[in-house]
């Protein structure tokens, strides 16, 4: 079931990723080797300094499991915004979901990097002291991934290669997150709209009527007529809200009350699942042309 999941995860990927130009494509390819190139750089900096080293570990070693995933759901949450950036209408009013403290950083790639060496290797590293934990780790990234541009052992060799290499680990990110609902959009939740969205929703007039569509001109929320020159608000969808209906409403939910059209949040988990459906979108759209 975990296979089958990530390979739906990789292929809707791949789908979406085949409605980009060729400019966008190499475009997105160079952004993301560009980070993982920093992030393959700051984990052989945390391996190589003692202290910054012991810090980390500590810090990871304070994170209850819940507080671990929502550490890799935020490292996820940081590239999956450079892979979605082509369809968000969204990149200039996103809330604080994605943001992570360089502390934060360190201790995703060590989360990471652990669970990576407990895969390839069975010695467990629970019992040893920090500085045989730290030797064996920076002996297995010398080793293994003395080529490698990321911290995730990502290939650069080719603009295909990066961006097949991080759909791969994408998928694999979802499992370990836990995310497979959130992917397909079943998770439920309701999350809050981010506060800068909000701020950043204009308002317009009601135009004149050109239409006998009542439900243009009508607030799906209090059901009342929106009369003509009235101050209301206009969300990305383009449908139209009385201000005192719809802030309340946005303060519950990320979505539109009339199509369901998902806005920022700055939920962790909620962002990835609106990320994840711009992807869904595409990759359908790719099937139906």
């Amino acid at each position: 079931m975990e296979f089958q999941s990530r390979r739906s995860s990789s292929t809707m990927m791949m789908g979406a990723l085949s409605t980009l130009s060729p400019h966008q494509f190499s475009t997105l390819s160079q952004v993301l080797g560009s980070t993982f190139h920093l992030h393959r750089r700051r984990r052989l900096a945390l391996l190589l300094s003692p202290a910054l080293f012991s810090l980390s570990l500590r810090h990871l070693r304070s994170l209850s499991l819940h507080h671990k995933s929502l550490l890799i759901a935020r490292f996820h949450l940081s590239t999956l915004k450079h892979l979605t950036l082509n369809w968000d209408v969204h990149v200039h009013s996103g809330g604080s979901a994605g943001l992570l403290r360089l502390r934060d950083v360190d201790s995703a790639l060590l989360l990471l990097l652990l669970s990576e060496f407990r895969h390839h290797h069975p010695l467990p590293l629970q019992g040893l002291s920090t500085s045989k934990c730290r030797g064996l780790l920076l002996d297995y990234v010398l080793g293994r991934h003395m080529f490698a541009v990321s911290a995730l052992g990502l290939s650069t060799s080719t603009t295909c290669g990066v961006v097949s290499s991080y759909i791969h680990h994408t998928a694999r990110f979802l499992d370990v997150i836990g995310c497979s609902d959130i992917a397909i959009g079943k998770t439920g939740r309701e999350v809050a709209t981010s506060v800068a969205t909000v701020v950043s929703l204009p308002s317009i007039k009601v135009p004149a009527r050109h239409t006998d569509d009542d439900n243009l001109f009508e607030c799906v929320i209090c059901k009342e007529e929106m009369r003509e020159g009235r101050e209301v608000c206009k969300l990305p969808c383009e449908h139209l809200f009385h201000w005192g209906c719809v802030l309340p409403w946005l303060k519950k939910r990320n979505t539109c009350p009339y199509c369901r059209f998902r806005l920022p949040t700055d939920d962790v988990f909620g962002e990835i699942e609106r990320l994840w459906g711009l992807l869904v979108n595409k990759s359908r759209m790719s099937n139906c042309q």
